[in-house]
């Protein structure tokens, strides 16, 4: 678990970095969001019983919210409800053989 832990909190470190730094830049209808589609790539392709996803959620929008000048807190919530709302579709809506 400290190993995925650290590899969250690096890969989430350096993505906000480049989000925040770079890709202001290059924004898709005003919003770059990188952070975003690698949470939700992250819940989508692992087990809906497991919960490393929720955690790299908070992660990535607690690097989101110390990079960007808004509120504190605002896109840790915002990533982390998407995040708890995709393990909540997959649980209960979606039958795969791999779930």
């Amino acid at each position: 678990m400290f190993r995925k832990t650290l590899i969250f909190l690096l890969f989430f470190y350096f993505l906000a970095l480049w989000q925040t730094s770079f890709l202001v830049h290059f924004k898709l209808l005003g919003v770059a969001p990188l952070i975003l589609i690698s949470v939700i790539f992250i819940n989508l392709l692992e087990k809906a019983k497991n919960y490393s996803g929720i955690f790299a959620a908070f992660i990535g929008g607690f690097f989101l919210d110390i990079f960007s000048s808004g509120i504190i807190g605002f896109y840790a919530l915002i990533i982390l409800a998407t995040a708890i709302l995709i393990k909540i579709i997959l649980r209960n809506y979606v039958w795969a053989s791999l779930r």
